[in-house]
């Protein structure tokens, strides 16, 4: 498999090369590392998101926006296809890197992740990257800094120069693209944990409604994850058959049918308080080759809605 951060670094040139269509701020650091603004002062938009999903798939999954219905109301969806689904996803798509320093904050996704691999999910795929220029997409409420690159750049072991950071907001319309585009994401890892080989996971595809841009992250973060929990829906191709299955989408947490506002409210807004099998797809089809196709968990179309203020 070609590096994935090479096949993200093309990417990357075509946002940098078309950044005023896309609506999308370019800055050099101090240091000489790059930013990229998707949504933090920038407006970014529809294809910036798509382009922002892609690189942090590394342009192994394919995104499509399309015009929907959510109870009534016409709302856009996302949907993501891929055939690499341990390597675009779990490997690159994750959001697993808190990009932390004494004067930034941001959550990080994307192909550095790999040039680093300390995540049990490289350990399970076999996959460690190797190349000279890398790219982070980083979740956050301001422009990245001097230092966030640096960290980037000394656990990837590579220049600051060769560092992209790619910078949105959840309250934008590229956090919003972004985070529906992760339905295979979610069912693809909720399948890992219980136990499931990543590599006799075939193909994922996922497809979640686009949360309205929130007034603010509290909000805009509590939206995006009822899209997924109560709106998305994955299917998956599997090689083995097993009993699990049924424990994949979200319906299958206790405290599923609560809104994550809620949620979020009652533990202070700890994360890692929130329970992990909360945060897959509400309907999860799994096709094993050769074998049976299983369908669990329903959409709440109602409770989304309320979520998104329609």
């Amino acid at each position: 498999m070609e590096s994935l951060n090479r096949m993200a670094i093309e990417l990357v040139d075509e946002a940098l090369d078309y950044a005023e269509e896309l609506n999308v701020g370019g800055y050099d650091l101090e240091n000489e590392a790059t930013v990229l603004d998707f949504g933090v002062e920038f407006d970014g938009g529809i294809e910036a998101g798509l382009l922002l999903t892609e690189i942090q798939t590394a342009g192994l999954a394919t995104p499509s926006y399309e015009l929907g219905n959510l109870d009534g109301a016409s709302l856009p969806y996302v949907e993501l296809s891929t055939d690499q689904p341990a390597l675009s996803l779990l490997c690159s798509q994750k959001a697993g890197w808190e990009l932390v320093t004494e004067d930034f904050e941001g959550l990080g996704s994307g192909p550095a992740r790999a040039l680093v691999a300390e995540e049990e999910e490289f350990r399970r795929v076999g996959y460690t990257d190797a190349f000279d220029l890398t790219a982070l997409a980083v979740e956050t409420e301001a422009i990245p800094t001097e230092s966030a690159a640096a960290q980037v750049a000394d656990l990837a072991e590579v220049e600051t120069s060769s560092v992209f950071l790619l910078a949105y907001r959840t309250a934008s319309l590229a956090g919003s693209i972004t985070n529906a585009a992760r339905a295979a994401e979610l069912a693809t890892f909720r399948l890992a944990e219980l136990g499931y080989d990543l590599r006799d996971i075939v193909s994922a595809t996922g497809r979640a409604p686009v949360a309205p841009v929130a007034a603010d992250e509290q909000t805009a973060i509590a939206r995006t994850n009822d899209a997924i929990a109560y709106g998305g829906t994955a299917h998956l191709t599997v090689r083995e058959d097993a009993d699990i299955f049924d424990a994949v989408p979200s319906v299958a947490a206790e405290d599923h049918g609560r809104p994550f506002g809620d949620i979020f409210d009652e533990l202070d807004w700890d994360f890692e308080e929130v329970p992990s099998d909360l945060f897959a797809p509400a309907s999860v089809t799994i096709d094993v080759l050769g074998g049976p196709t299983y369908v669990h968990g329903e959409t709440d179309e109602e409770l989304v809605a309320r979520s998104f203020d329609l």
